[in-house]
């Protein structure tokens, strides 16, 4: 078939990888979101997506809105047979949706109608998921709502960050993809309606979402810390500063904290939360670059009976 692929963040790489390297499809051209402003300069910077198309020789599409008419016109005159979708990051709309001849299929990391919406890795985390997954799925105008061509399942580890998750989902996503595209093509694979049931939602982590509540068990709050790592990032307050939570761990032995108090020694530091302890192994303070939490300890120098939290 001749493709049009669509994708903007590194996590979208792998797959243009996978269908680039599959000898089967033309990857006729790139759909991704427009050079954003980046780094400590601001300057405009290509999605990952854009530079690897751009490496491989590929013609790039970057329309401010997928609605807009000259984006719409070349799309009709590529011709595309269908629209392979990863993390474009635009709501397509019906008259695009209506120019491949074999529609637009989304690669989404949840196994659905599990987890629809634009965050399902970190949500599947913060739910304490144990197994999640990938899905193909033809889009039709709803949200994450049409009929899925396929899966892969792959288990959340107990130490897994979203980031973690992803990469790895990234990666066997990538074969379903291409395995998808080869079905479509050769008529052996059909969509098959979601179920009516099992539907949850996953919308974009917000950074209040993402603001630990030390009052709750420690294993939410190890889900919180790990669903919300890399981005946007758990976090407290301490002495009235932000302070990023960028690596804790459970301990079910020490139960004699209160939640928010601290107990620092020479190479650890506990946190009290509604049920047992969390360690703090590594934060990063307001302004600064992470570090290993007994050094920042060591930094504040933590006084006995002292907080984290409101």
């Amino acid at each position: 078939m001749k493709l049009v692929f669509a994708g903007t963040p590194e996590v979208a790489v792998p797959a243009l990888d996978a269908l680039l390297a599959s000898g089967r499809h033309e990857v006729a051209a790139v759909v991704t979101r427009p050079d954003a402003p980046a780094g400590r300069g601001r300057r405009l910077v290509a999605s990952p997506v854009a530079e690897r198309a751009e490496e491989a020789g590929i013609e790039v599409l970057k329309p401010v809105k997928p609605r807009d008419p000259e984006f719409l016109e070349r799309l009709k005159e590529i011709a595309p047979d269908c629209c392979p979708v990863v993390a474009y990051g635009a709501l397509l709309p019906g008259v695009a949706l209506d120019i491949p001849a074999r529609g637009w299929v989304n690669l989404h990391f949840s196994l659905l109608p599990a987890w629809r919406g634009a965050a399902p890795v970190q949500h599947a985390i913060m739910a304490g998921d144990e197994i999640t997954g990938a899905a193909t799925f033809l889009i039709e105008e709803g949200l994450d709502s049409g009929p899925v061509y396929g899966t892969v399942t792959e288990e959340i580890r107990p130490t897994d960050t979203s980031g973690d998750l992803l990469t790895r989902l990234a990666f066997a996503g990538a074969g379903l993809l291409a395995a998808t595209m080869d079905g479509i093509e050769d008529g052996t694979l059909k969509a098959v309606p979601q179920p009516a049931d099992g539907i949850s939602l996953a919308p974009k982590v917000t950074v209040e979402d993402a603001h630990v509540d030390w009052g709750t068990p420690a294993l939410r709050v190890d889900r919180v810390v790990r669903g919300c790592t890399p981005a946007p990032g758990a976090w407290t307050t301490f002495r009235g500063e932000r302070l990023k939570i960028v690596q804790a761990a459970p301990v079910p032995d020490l139960t004699d904290l209160a939640p928010g108090q601290l107990s620092a020694g020479k190479n650890n530091v506990y946190v009290g939360t509604g049920s047992y302890a969390v360690e703090l192994l590594w934060v990063q303070p307001q302004g600064k670059k992470p570090m290993r939490a007994a050094d920042w300890a060591r930094g504040v120098r933590i006084a006995a009976g002292e907080t984290v939290g409101a």
